[in-house]
């Protein structure tokens, strides 16, 4: 077993046992004929202001507080430690009432999105290292200018007026900006394929050297497109986090306007 294995092991363990302390906790709260409402909910609130820590952490990258990936373990199983909290306090049923409604939609909310972001961080990388050259997301502009600069330079060597035309009407839109980000998600090679298909339309129309000029072209070609695929890949594990981080601290601040409420109706 290696080192990834045994720890993701010795972390499932973990997550069963502080679960199986809580159910019992919680089953003898319940025949000791306590309310268990108020147990599960600051045990609740507290585990959701503990996962909001994480990302404060990633903002404090230069304070002793630990790996980021033992925070991101912790994050993880807190996480999940979480979702039985939830059902615990809901008692399993629909909850009823506006603010327990939308809190409770909310709290669905964010586990989905954290499970989306899971996977996302498990699928994408080994999908980067399949195709082209690895670029940083914030070095991506860069490449994109010098491949459009390199396009450019081929086009005043175009005498052909086929190939002058396919360079106007269709290279230059798609060398202006990512494109065809959806089909990359799809792992779909359609929108590169049918360039090259038209490219290669060309090819009896042009003599040796504009032959050249067009295989030159290819080539920009399956690289742009290999870039537009990290581009694709890479946006979308950026950016889910604007999607799940501001979801989670209105959770945080719903949770805690739930206790305020549910304290002041006890009273």
């Amino acid at each position: 077993m290696n080192t990834l294995a045994r720890r993701r092991l010795v972390n499932l363990a973990a997550l069963f046992t502080v679960s199986a302390l809580l159910l019992l906790v919680y089953v003898s709260y319940t025949l000791s004929l306590r309310d268990t409402s108020f147990l599960t909910g600051w045990l609740l609130l507290a585990s959701i202001v503990a996962l909001t820590l994480f990302n404060a952490r990633k903002k404090l990258p230069f304070l002793p507080l630990l790996r980021s990936a033992l925070w991101l373990q912790a994050h993880l199983y807190l996480g999940l430690a979480t979702v039985l909290v939830f059902a615990l306090h809901v008692d399993l049923r629909v909850p009823n009432g506006w603010l327990e409604g939308l809190l409770a939609l909310l709290f669905a909310v964010v586990v989905l999105s954290g499970l989306g972001g899971l996977l996302l961080s498990r699928t994408i990388p080994g999908r980067l290292r399949t195709r082209g050259e690895l670029v940083l997301f914030e070095r991506q502009p860069q490449h994109l200018r010098r491949l459009r600069e390199e396009l450019e330079a081929l086009a005043l060597r175009i005498e052909s007026a086929s190939l002058s035309r396919f360079y106007v009407d269709r290279l230059i839109w798609y060398f202006a900006r990512p494109r065809y980000l959806a089909w990359h998600l799809m792992q779909s090679h359609r929108p590169r394929q049918l360039l090259l298909d038209g490219l290669a339309g060309l090819d009896r129309y042009l003599d040796d050297d504009e032959r050249q000029v067009k295989d030159e072209m290819v080539d920009l070609i399956s690289t742009k497109d290999d870039l537009d695929y990290h581009y694709a890949h890479q946006s979308v594990l950026k950016y889910w986090l604007f999607l799940h981080i501001p979801l989670a601290y209105s959770l945080l601040i719903l949770a805690g306007i739930h206790a305020v409420v549910a304290y002041g109706w006890l009273r």
